[in-house]
């Protein structure tokens, strides 16, 4: 039975949405990160996340670290309510129930399905139990304004520590089991 892992980079002021102004492929975080990628078996993604990804990563090929072509290579499922397929980049739409397509998956994978950012997705799979563990990537830098991990309106997600590495960068990687559903 596959696990559901959700990984999402934020600042100290948990903001998620502007990776691009402190992000640094060469720390050691960013490998570990790209380790994180290559225990994955297959990537599931918000429509946002999805097309934002769609649009960068196929054109990056060949990188050193072999990310793009990692991820490039990887099935991913898409969860959206306003996309049609048939999808581009390797990708497939899932139809229906969401969190009830999302288990069927988990029952169907034999490793690690991995999920990028704390959104209306993650968050949603996390209330229903779905959400096996959340990696928040912690980033030594206060931004102030952004998209942040949770809105108003959205129920608590309690969840226990299972571990913490701080990186030589600043960078600490929180690692947490949500408890219950």
């Amino acid at each position: 039975m596959g696990r559901l892992i959700v990984s999402a980079q934020m600042t100290a002021d948990a903001v998620m949405d502007q990776n691009d102004q402190w992000f640094d492929a060469e720390r050691e975080s960013e490998q570990h990160g790209a380790d994180q990628l290559r225990a994955a078996d297959a990537l599931l993604l918000g429509r946002e996340t999805y097309e934002f990804f769609s649009s960068v990563w196929p054109t990056m090929t060949g990188d050193p670290g072999g990310f793009a072509d990692q991820i490039n290579g990887l099935p991913k499922y898409v969860a959206s309510r306003t996309l049609q397929g048939p999808l581009t980049w390797n990708a497939r739409l899932l139809e229906g129930d969401v969190p009830e397509r999302v288990a069927e998956l988990k029952r169907e994978l034999p490793g690690n399905l991995l999920s990028y950012g704390f959104g209306e997705l993650a968050h949603s799979l996390a209330c229903h139990g779905l959400v096996d563990e959340v990696r928040f990537w912690l980033h030594p830098v206060v931004w102030g304004e952004g998209l942040r991990p949770i809105e108003n309106g959205r129920s608590p997600v309690r969840m226990r520590l299972i571990g913490a590495t701080t990186f030589s960068s600043g960078v600490v990687l929180v690692s947490y089991q949500p408890l219950g559903g």
